[in-house]
């Protein structure tokens, strides 16, 4: 069933970019509202699998919520979204 979840971190169309592909594989088809702040995804998703969600997104440095960046430095939580970002902007760029 279709479900939307706010996630932090998401900045701009390149972290979107980013994050649409690297939940594609594991979460399939991933929509991104950059229009509303924090951001919302929506995905076909059961309950069971969204512990895994959580945890993906956590590692790419885009939490749902602030007490989920819990046992992770602010500044790698940052650097990752930064360079997420960066990436997501250069695919962007090269897929004119």
């Amino acid at each position: 069933m279709k479900q939307t979840f706010e996630v932090l971190n998401v900045k701009c169309g390149g972290c979107a970019n980013t994050l649409i592909k690297a939940l594609k594989d594991e979460f399939g088809e991933v929509e991104v509202d950059l229009e509303v702040h924090p951001r919302k995804i929506t995905l076909d998703i059961n309950d069971d699998k969204k512990e895994e969600l959580k945890l993906k997104l956590r590692t790419l440095g885009y939490p749902l919520t602030t007490d989920e960046l819990s046992g992770f430095e602010k500044a790698t939580t940052t650097a990752k979204s930064f360079v997420s970002c960066a990436i997501g902007k250069f695919d962007l760029a090269t897929k004119k």
